[in-house]
C-alpha cells in the first residue's frame, strides 16, 4: 500500500466554522447581530429537537422498522432472483480467473521473507525451496469468534525477535497479536483494539488504539523477560485529529502522525533511543499538512505549505526541523495529483497523474533540479507501488492497472533509466479488446471536468448501449480506477463504464478538493450533471439506459442529482451511502461529526452553512416527483453511516414517490433497501458474500434497464 500520501489523505470514510460574522457587521449594528444570532440559535435548537424527536421515535421502533424493511425486501427481491443466480455464476467464473493468479505480498527482512496465505503467516529463506514455516494461524487463536477474521498489518522487530500482526474481527475492530519468534514461535502478548504499531527495538512496540472510530493516544509496550507493561507516550486532545504510527523508510524514526482532514502534526521517536520522549517537527498550522521521511541526517517533508497549496517536497536538518528552516526540493505542478513518493538510495521517485495520464518524476536528492519524466503506458489508470522496503535499492517496483487491465508488474531501474516488465509477470493483455477515452466535460462555471470512459473496441451504436457512471467527489480522494474483475461481466455485455472525476475529489490535486468542500459542495453536484450531459451529447448511451453508482460520501452527489435532475438517469446503486448530511452534522455525539466539520462544515455554529447544507442535502430535499429506481445496500454494524438514517431516507423517498403517483402516470420506480447483517462500512470481507452482493446490484441494473443476460 502507498506509505506516504495515504497518511496525508487519512480518512475514515463514511460521512462523510465557527460562527463567522464580519467585523463591519458587528460595528454597524451590534444589537441586530446579537438578535440574529439568537434567532439562528433558536432555529437550530428547534430544528434539532424536531429531528431528534423523530430519531428517538425511530429508535423506539427500530426493530419494528427493521423487520418491516426486511419483509419488504423479501417481497420484492424475487423479481431479481433469476437474474441474480445467472449473474452470480458468471461472476464466480470471471473472478476465479483473475483472483487465482494473484499472490500474497511478501515482506523481506534480512535473509528471511514473511507472507500471509489462507489464514496463516509463514516465513522462509529468501529464494529458498524449503517448505515455509508456519508462524501463526488464525485457528490457533481462541478469542476469535468469527470465521471472517483476517490478518492486516504485519511488523517484524529489528532483530526478528518478535512479530506483531493485527487481526481484523468484527466491524472495525482489530487485535494485535505479538509472537515471539524462534525455533517454535509462540504467542507472547495481545493488544485489544490496536490500530497501528511500529517497533522501536526488539523489546519495545509503539501502538495506537481505535475506539469509536477515533485514535488519540500512543502507547509503548515494553516486553521484558518476566512481564509486559504499557505506558502512554503521546495524547492528542483535539477530537478532529486522528493519530497513526509509521516508520521512516530507512528505519531511523517511528513517526507519530496526528492528522485532521486539513492539518497535521508529526512527532519523532528516535529508534536509537526509543525510551526518550517524542520530539515535534512542526506545530500544526491550519490548512497545512505534512509528512516526514529521513535521509542522511535530513528530514524530507512532503507538504502543501507554499503559495500554490499543492504538494511540494522540502527538507530541513534534524536539529532544527521547524517550518522556518524548510527548503524546497521539488514542487508538484497545479492540476496534478501526487499519488505517492518513494526514496531510494540517493534518489526520489514521484508518482503523478494529470487528467488521467500517469507518469513518474525521478531526481537525485543531491541534484533535485534535474528531473527525469517517465511516461507510463496510456492504458494505465492506477499505479500501486510494491513494498519497496530497501532504502539502498536502485530499482522501483510497482503495478499498473485499469478497469480493463489486471495489475501488471513493472520495474524502473534508476541505474539504467529503463522501464521493464517484471520477469515473473505473465501478461494478460486484454487492453486490445477495450478502448479508453479521456474526456473533459465543461461544468456550469466553465471548468473542464475529467471523465474516463471504457468500452469494447468493437462496440457500435453506443447511443443505445447501457452506461454505468461512477462518482465520489469528497475528502480529496480519487475514484478507484483499478482493476475490478466483476466489471468485466458488464463490459462483455456491451456496457460503457464512465468515471466522473468531479471537484471535491483529488484527481487534479489538492486545489481540486478544496474547490468542492465546505460551502462549495454544490460544485461537485454541478460537475456530475455536466459529465452526464456531456456523455450523452457525445453519443455515450442515453438517459433511459444510464445508471449511476456511488459508495459512502459519493451518495451525497448521487442523492442530490436524483432530487435535482432525475431525468438524467434510469437507475441508481448505492453502497453504504451518506445521504443525510444536515442531521449528521447537527449531532456532535456521533463518532465522526466533529472530525468531519473540515469537510462539510459546522451547521450548529454557522447559520449560512446550516442553510447551505439544507439546500443540497439529499434527505432534506426529497419531494414528490419522478425518481429513478434506487437500490441501497446497508450494513447493520456500520458505525460511519448508521442504519437508522438509511431506513429514514428510504421511507421518505417511497412516500414521495407514492404521492407523485397519485398525480401522474409515471412508471413506479423500485426503491430497494438491502440490509446485510453484521458487516461494516466497507462491505463484506467474505469472498462468497462479496460475489452475492455484486450479483444483487447487477441483477437490479439489468432488470431496471430491461436488459438480458
Amino acid at each position: 500500500m502507498p506509505r506516504v500520501v495515504i497518511l496525508l489523505q487519512k480518512v475514515k470514510l463514511g460521512i462523510h466554522q465557527s460562527r463567522c460574522f464580519t467585523l463591519c457587521g458587528l460595528l454597524r449594528n451590534t444589537y441586530e447581530t446579537r438578535s440574529n444570532s439568537r434567532r439562528f440559535t433558536s432555529l437550530v435548537r428547534s430544528y434539532k429537537n424536531l429531528e431528534m424527536g423523530k430519531n428517538h421515535l425511530s429508535r423506539g421502533f427500530n426493530q419494528e422498522l427493521l423487520q418491516a424493511e426486511l419483509k419488504y425486501y423479501k417481497s420484492k427481491s424475487h423479481k431479481y432472483s433469476k437474474l441474480e443466480d445467472q449473474l452470480k455464476k458468471r461472476l464466480e467464473a470471471i473472478c476465479n480467473k483473475y483472483v487465482s493468479n494473484s499472490n500474497s505480498p511478501v515482506m523481506q527482512v534480512d535473509d528471511l521473507e514473511y507472507f500471509e496465505e489462507d489464514g496463516c503467516i509463514y516465513r522462509r529463506l529468501q529464494n529458498g525451496y524449503q517448505v515455509p514455516e508456519v508462524v501463526l494461524c488464525l485457528d490457533q487463536l481462541q478469542f476469535l469468534q468469527t470465521k471472517d477474521a483476517q490478518f492486516q498489518r504485519i511488523r517484524v522487530s529489528p532483530s526478528q525477535k518478535y512479530l506483531a500482526s493485527s487481526i481484523r474481527t468484527l466491524s472495525d475492530e482489530s487485535t494485535c497479536v505479538v509472537i515471539k519468534l524462534g525455533p517454535k514461535p509462540a504467542v507472547a502478548h495481545f493488544l485489544p483494539r490496536a490500530f497501528s504499531f511500529e517497533w522501536g527495538t526488539d523489546n519495545s512496540l509503539f501502538y495506537t488504539n481505535l475506539e469509536k472510530l477515533q485514535s488519540h493516544q500512543v502507547f509503548r509496550l515494553l516486553l521484558e523477560d518476566t512481564r509486559a507493561r504499557s505506558e502512554m507516550v503521546y495524547k492528542e486532545n483535539d477530537t478532529r485529529f486522528f493519530v497513526e504510527l509509521t516508520c521512516t523508510k530507512d528505519g531511523r524514526f517511528v513517526t507519530i502522525n496526528s492528522n485532521s482532514k486539513n492539518s497535521s502534526e508529526v512527532w519523532l521517536i528516535d529508534r536509537i533511543d526509543p525510551l526518550d520522549s517524542p520530539k515535534i517537527v512542526q506545530e500544526r498550522v491550519p490548512e497545512v499538512i505534512y509528512h516526514v521521511e529521513h535521509w542522511q541526517n535530513q528530514l524530507y517533508i512532503l507538504t502543501n505549505f507554499g503559495a500554490t497549496k499543492e504538494y511540494r517536497l522540502m527538507k530541513a536538518p534534524i536539529s532544527s526541523p521547524g517550518m522556518k528552516n524548510w527548503q524546497t526540493v521539488y514542487a508538484v505542478k497545479e492540476r496534478t495529483k501526487l499519488i505517492d513518493m518513494e526514496l531510494f538510495k540517493d534518489h526520489c521517485v514521484m508518482m503523478l497523474k494529470s487528467y488521467g495520464h500517469l507518469y513518474l518524476h525521478v531526481f537525485s536528492l543531491n541534484e533535485p533540479k534535474a528531473v527525469k519524466c517517465i511516461q507510463l503506458p496510456s492504458w494505465a489508470c492506477a499505479i500501486e507501488p510494491e513494498d519497496n522496503l530497501k532504502c539502498k535499492a536502485n530499482k522501483f517496483s510497482f503495478h499498473l492497472s485499469s478497469p480493463v487491465q489486471p495489475p501488471m508488474g513493472l520495474l524502473y531501474s534508476l541505474e539504467d533509466d529503463e522501464l521493464y516488465i517484471q520477469e515473473n509477470e505473465t501478461r494478460s493483455d486484454i487492453t486490445r479488446d477495450y478502448k479508453v477515452n479521456r474526456l473533459k466535460a465543461p461544468s456550469m462555471d466553465g471548468t473542464l471536468v475529467p471523465v474516463t470512459v471504457f468500452h469494447k473496441t468493437t462496440l457500435n451504436r453506443m447511443i443505445n448501449k447501457p452506461l454505468l457512471v461512477h462518482v465520489y467527489g469528497a475528502y480529496g480522494m480519487d475514484l478507484n480506477v483499478g482493476f475490478k474483475p466483476e466489471q468485466m461481466v458488464l463490459l462483455e455485455d456491451g456496457w460503457i463504464l464512465a468515471y466522473c472525476h468531479v471537484r471535491g475529489g483529488g484527481e487534479l490535486g489538492l486545489n481540486w478538493h478544496k474547490a468542492g468542500r465546505l460551502d462549495k459542495k454544490h460544485v461537485g453536484i454541478d460537475d456530475l450533471q455536466a459529465c452526464l450531459c456531456h456523455l450523452h451529447t457525445m453519443g455515450y448511451s442515453n438517459p433511459k439506459q444510464t445508471a449511476l453508482t456511488a459508495n459512502s460520501a459519493g451518495g451525497v452527489l448521487a442523492g442530490s442529482l436524483c432530487n435535482a435532475s432525475p431525468d438524467f438517469i434510469r437507475a441508481v446503486v448505492l453502497r453504504a451511502p451518506f445521504l443525510d448530511v444536515l442531521n449528521t452534522m447537527l449531532d456532535p455525539s456521533l463518532p465522526l461529526t466533529v472530525e468531519e466539520q473540515e469537510e462539510w462544515g459546522d451547521p450548529l455554529s454557522d447559520k449560512n452553512l446550516f442553510k447551505y447544507i439544507q439546500a443540497y442535502c439529499p434527505y432534506q430535499n426529497i419531494k414528490p416527483q419522478k425518481y429513478p429506481s434506487v437500490f441501497i445496500t446497508a450494513y447493520q454494524d456500520d458505525q460511519r453511516v448508521p442504519l437508522s438514517g438509511l431506513l429514514g431516507y428510504t421511507s421518505k423517498l417511497r412516500n414521495a414517490v407514492a404521492v407523485n403517483m397519485c398525480n401522474t402516470t409515471d412508471e413506479l420506480p423500485g426503491i430497494i433497501l438491502d440490509i446485510q447483517p453484521g458487516g461494516d462500512h466497507f462491505g463484506p470481507s467474505n469472498w462468497e458474500e462479496s460475489i452475492h452482493e455484486v450479483a444483487r446490484h447487477y441483477a437490479f441494473l439489468y432488470e431496471e434497464l430491461e436488459l438480458g443476460v
